[in-house]
């Protein structure tokens, strides 16, 4: 039996979609009401969480696959596994945002930057080779700009809208991110038939839906 832990919300939406082109049975996930552990007919074990519960399942061998996003992924300290596949949904963009005045504001001072991903925020600066404070923000990040309290945000970007509704532009693209699907590594060894034959029908079903 293959166990897989899906972050809840629109990824398990997306991923349902995606699982049904694949010939797979979807309806005890869709059916579910409050179950947060279900199986379904193709032998397969679903659990639903948070992302980041994913990824500790992950690593304690709880499940053999994990459907998370690449934002997740990148955030985390956590590398013992295999991302096998792109699922190419949930697409956005990581981006610095900030008022259009940012871009010729000469600063006498470390610039401060919300963000809820400190390590993406940390790491793209570094590579930049400026040093900023960086704030961590948990709710909406927009509100450092807004209050006066950061120069900047680094936040994830889908459609921009509620940047544009608060005055804020993207000032600079970092990277894209989208749903992956990644691999206990032990997992692989043990289940290597079963874990690949999902990995090319999801794939076969990606391809067919871009067709």
């Amino acid at each position: 039996m293959l166990k897989i832990a899906i972050t809840k919300g629109r990824i398990e939406k997306k991923f349902c979609e995606l699982l049904k082109v694949a010939g797979y049975d979807v309806d005890p996930i869709l059916n579910k009401d409050r179950e947060l552990q279900i199986k379904t007919k193709d032998d397969i074990e679903v659990i639903f969480a948070k992302s980041n519960d994913v990824l500790t399942f992950l690593e304690h061998g709880i499940v053999d696959i994990g459907i998370v996003g690449k934002d997740t992924l990148i955030e985390s300290n956590f590398l013992d596994y295999y991302e096998l596949l792109d699922l190419e949904t949930g697409k956005c963009k990581f981006c610095l945002a900030a008022y259009p005045s940012y871009r010729t504001k000469t600063f006498n001072r470390r610039k401060r930057i919300a963000t809820k991903y400190p390590k993406v925020a940390r790491q793209f600066f570094e590579g930049k080779q400026e040093n900023v404070e960086i704030i961590k923000l948990e709710g909406s990040v927009e509100l450092g700009p807004v209050v006066g309290m950061t120069d900047a945000i680094v936040d994830i970007v889908e459609t921009g809208s509620t940047l544009k509704a608060n005055g804020l532009e993207i000032v600079e693209e970092i990277c894209d991110i989208s749903t992956r699907l990644i691999v206990n590594r032990v997992s692989i060894k043990f289940k290597n038939k079963e874990i690949y034959k999902m990995v090319d029908d999801l794939d076969r079903a990606i391809k067919s839906i871009k067709e």
